[in-house]
């Protein structure tokens, strides 16, 4: 039994803290990532966060990086909607431009405007 309820706990920290999966919806990203893509997260790839405290300043206990120009980011946008876009520019007040790939069909930072690096659940690894 304890065997088991270590395994639970253990991938319950992992699943909160360090790697996440989320399914793409939508045409923003295509052809890169089509809808229905099941993505692999790394939520410790600019920080540790409290996962559910994201959206509230400080969201991270602790920040060793932003994201780079071409990181594909999955974030909240300032409506609150989670997306995955491509960041496109940073600002040097904590902000980022996110933009999707197929731009046609996108609802990005062109509408929303810049987003909070705090805003970010983490960079997809591959897709």
């Amino acid at each position: 039994m304890k065997p088991v309820f270590f395994a639970i706990i253990a991938a319950l920290i992992l699943k909160l803290f360090v790697f996440d999966f989320i399914v793409a919806q939508g045409q923003s990203m295509e052809p890169s990532i089509n809808d229905g893509t099941v993505l692999v997260v790394n939520r410790m790839r600019y920080g540790i966060q409290f996962p559910y405290l994201i959206r509230a300043k400080p969201g991270y206990l602790f920040r060793f990086s932003q994201p780079k120009v071409g990181d594909v980011v999955v974030f909240y946008t300032p409506l609150g909607d989670m997306a995955v876009k491509r960041c496109i520019a940073l600002s040097g007040d904590g902000y980022f431009y996110a933009e999707g790939d197929n731009s046609l069909a996108s609802y990005d930072s062109r509408s929303y405007g810049p987003v909070s690096v705090y805003n970010i659940i983490g960079k997809v690894l591959g897709y």
